[in-house]
């Protein structure tokens, strides 16, 4: 007889995967710069060119890292025009009620809450850490779904915060960034000979690995972190709605909620912040054409329906 799958199985496989994704990120990147270098040098070359732009590079990523942790939250909010409510605001008190009873059942800090007005239906977290964190719904979504379905958002968003999810796009989105800038700057050093002395040899012999180095950046950039930050994107949201499901004890009002949602998911100020994609809980951009499943930020809904009705 079959194993069903409780709401911890799901989490659990789902964070396995997510740790193991993340680990390939540096694996592949240090792979990708000796095989492309050991073409045209020799592997002991190869191995100390893998080493000498494996460390610069980590440890811009961690610079850059502190800049996105500073500002990265707000950049975010204000990208999608959205507004700060209180629960001293009448209009606004039962939305902020709401989200403050999700965190108590969380056993998290009551997040910000923003509003984005806009009438169609999404949602999305951001935030440093659970003590900083900030939850932000449209307009459409606090009216067009009962108070059960929009606590199975609100649960789905703290799980992002609760799973440190924000945090961790965060980490990816920089290290592209760094990886694209550094790929640039090997380009030009290639193009000028690598600056490798007098001796043309050298020169040549520089020039062609610093041209391999960018070419194993290419890759990287254009293939390999496409693939694993999509899949890593599309693992954390069915982890997220586990632990919505959790939350709420009502995997059910979620899978409903999911249902609604995907007919009108589309938030306009975002359709040209491309980074911003993997954090809503639905598509936010226009009608898309045909994407490879390989590169979509959210698992199919039909999926993320179904597995949130087996838990039921």
């Amino acid at each position: 007889m079959k194993k069903v799958k409780t709401v911890y199985d799901h989490i659990r496989s789902n964070n396995i995967k997510t740790i193991l994704l993340v680990v390939l990120f540096p694996v592949l990147f240090i792979a990708l710069v000796f095989l492309f270098t050991w073409i045209v040098a020799p592997a002991e070359t190869a191995i100390n060119t893998a080493i000498n732009v494996a460390i610069p590079t980590f440890i811009a990523c961690a610079v850059w890292l502190l800049i996105s942790w500073a500002f990265g939250d707000s950049m975010m909010l204000h990208s999608a025009h959205a507004h700060e409510i209180f629960d001293t605001d009448d209009e606004n008190r039962e939305i902020f009620r709401a989200v403050e009873n999700v965190a108590i059942a969380a056993g998290l800090p009551c997040p910000r809450v923003y509003i984005i007005d806009d009438d169609s239906m999404n949602a999305f977290a951001t935030g440093r850490s659970p003590r900083d964190a900030s939850v932000a719904l449209t307009r459409g979504i606090i009216k067009k779904l009962n108070n059960l379905e929009l606590q199975g958002v609100i649960a789905h968003e703290m799980a992002h915060i609760g799973n440190r999810d924000i945090r961790l796009d965060m980490m990816l989105i920089t290290g592209v960034g760094v990886t694209v800038f550094a790929a640039d700057m090997i380009l030009r050093m290639a193009m000028f000979g690598g600056g490798g002395g007098n001796n043309e040899n050298n020169k040549n012999n520089t020039g062609a690995i610093l041209l391999m180095v960018w070419l194993a950046f290419t890759v990287f950039n254009m293939i390999i972190t496409p693939i694993l930050r999509m899949a890593i994107s599309r693992n954390r949201e069915y982890a997220a709605d586990a632990t919505g499901a959790q939350i709420t004890r009502n995997p059910r009002a979620l899978a409903s909620a999911l249902r609604k949602i995907t007919t009108d998911s589309r938030v306009e100020c975002l359709d040209k912040v491309k980074s911003m994609a993997a954090v809503c809980i639905a598509y936010p951009g226009g009608p898309r054409e045909f994407t490879s499943s390989l590169m979509a930020t959210h698992p199919p809904v039909e999926k993320r329906i179904e597995r949130l009705e087996s838990m039921a």
